[in-house]
């Protein structure tokens, strides 16, 4: 079997490929896979960790305000079109894999002037412009709610693939590796696969008074400029209760074990994760896009708390924190009502189909 998996620019079209390797070679060991990317975005590093075979497809990405990168955006899909053609005769797979992003569009079309079959995944609530211009040309449709029917109505629902690795997350590796406190609560604040500078500083700015009452694991995602990895650094050196990285690989799900609350944007990735381990979490979406949508559904079975960007100060953010880690009750609440919304065997049900 030989499978094409396309997605990348940022995490979240990612991961839930990865969950379906996974589950693929379980079933298939020969199976051979081969990732067609961005030249540029954070997956080149992850998928080839992995053991699968990386290579680059151009790809633009429609900005939707007025930039002069979209002229390009013709030549670039047309780029993305012919090496994508090539690479696809030379490997010959059976079918192609996306979750989304715009590097899979060139590569799905060429697919289909080849005859490959495609599966195309709808993660978010919401679909993207990807998602868009590449459902009418796939085999198969999968979404993970019921929700996304209205956009595609002979998708099947399977919910969203996790990666086995994040059950694998000890408490113990964890404090090690970061030096914890055993008595002191954890918050794991994460802003994305390319971070979040907003709520970066928020964070930073918030975070000698974080320090009083727990400790704090911060992934920045790598938005840090100057000024901020300035602050990033002095705080570190008056206290031992604030970890900053830019990502996390191998110690992800130990992080995600021994905290005691999340605090996450809302990519449908991460709060698959999130939910499959029953782990009580504050979102904080990107203002205006789907990630909303993607929030506001979770909210609605009592499952997150939900914050506004666009109201938060340093001073009511640590103030919030502190009075969500000193209700025990909610924080049991939140835990089991987000370990209700999302079930951890899409994976298989996905691999069902392709194998189909």
């Amino acid at each position: 079997m030989r499978i094409i998996l396309t997605g990348g620019g940022t995490m979240g079209s990612v991961t839930p490929l990865l969950a379906v390797a996974e589950e693929l070679k379980k079933r298939e060991a020969s199976a051979e896979f081969l990732w067609l990317g961005t030249k540029s975005g954070p997956e080149k590093k992850v998928v080839e960790s992995f053991g699968i075979k990386f290579r680059s497809v151009p790809a633009g990405k429609l900005r939707r305000y007025f930039s002069g990168w979209n002229f390009l955006m013709p030549f670039l899909l047309a780029a993305g079109f012919f090496k994508s053609l090539w690479l696809i005769f030379k490997f010959k797979p059976q079918m192609i894999l996306s979750a989304g992003g715009f590097v899979a569009v060139p590569v799905i079309w060429a697919g289909w002037i080849l005859r490959v079959s495609s599966l195309v995944h709808q993660e978010d609530l919401r679909p993207g412009l990807a998602n868009k211009l590449t459902a009418r040309f796939a085999k198969i449709i999968t979404v993970t709610f019921s929700d996304s029917l209205k956009y595609f109505p002979r998708a099947i629902v399977t919910g969203n693939p996790v990666r086995q690795e994040i059950f694998s997350g000890s408490i113990d590796r964890a404090a090690e590796n970061f030096n914890l406190e055993k008595d002191l609560p954890t918050i794991f604040i994460l802003g994305g696969g390319t971070g979040a500078t907003s709520l970066n500083k928020i964070v930073v700015a918030a975070a000698r008074e974080l320090v009083k009452f727990c400790q704090v694991i911060h992934m920045t995602g790598g938005r840090v400029d100057e000024s901020l990895r300035a602050g990033i650094e002095n705080i570190k050196r008056e206290t031992a209760r604030y970890h900053s990285v830019e990502f996390l690989g191998k110690d992800l799900p130990d992080v995600f074990t021994v905290a005691d609350l999340m605090i996450s944007r809302a990519g449908m990735a991460t709060l698959t994760e999130l939910a499959v381990l029953g782990k009580p979490t504050v979102l904080i979406p990107i203002s205006g896009s789907h990630q909303e949508d993607n929030a506001y559904y979770f909210k609605k079975q009592n499952a997150v708390v939900l914050w506004d960007e666009r109201n938060l100060t340093p001073e009511n953010f640590s103030a919030a924190v502190r009075e969500l880690l000193n209700n025990k009750v909610e924080l049991e609440s939140l835990s089991r009502n987000i370990g209700e919304t999302m079930s951890a065997d899409a994976a298989q049900k996905i691999v069902d189909e392709i194998l189909k």
